[in-house]
């Protein structure tokens, strides 16, 4: 099971990427090995010297009673204290963001998060990445 975020590799420069372990709750985790789940307006914060995704939509389990969880709560994210820090003085430069990529389950059955380290693109960076992925599915066709 992969979710990926789509519109990241288009809006930002992705630099250097991190796994994170998530810490869910039991619907959440039901409702990611469904597929139920959405990367595209999430991101990354921090609040003190913790790390968590803000905005990730994951569907409320069908299955759940009083139980299931809220859609879009803050859910922290597991790094090591090394990373926590590298990343926190990275982020504290200007122009510079934490971007979630990738939401997978490893052969453990644990759901981790892929972040991204990015910059954002400029209006011309993004035509050029579409001009570029057009020249790609063009010569693809012709069988180049």
């Amino acid at each position: 099971m992969e979710i990926k975020n789509k519109k990241a590799g288009f809006t930002y420069f992705l630099l250097e990427e991190f796994t994170a372990g998530i810490v869910l709750t039991g619907t959440e985790i039901k409702s990611i090995r469904k597929g139920k789940a959405s990367l595209n307006e999430a991101y990354c914060a921090f609040t003190g010297h913790e790390l968590y995704v803000r905005n990730m939509h994951i569907a409320p389990y069908s299955h759940g009673t009083y139980n299931n969880h809220e859609p879009k709560r803050e859910r922290k994210l597991l790094l090591t204290a090394r990373e926590l820090r590298k990343l926190k003085t990275r982020i504290e430069e200007r122009g510079f963001t934490l971007v979630p990529v990738l939401l997978y389950i490893n052969e453990k059955g644990l759901a981790k998060l892929n972040i991204a380290l990015a910059k954002g693109k400029k209006l011309h960076d993004k035509r050029e990445s579409i001009k570029k992925k057009d020249v790609e599915r063009e010569m693809d066709r012709r069988g180049l």
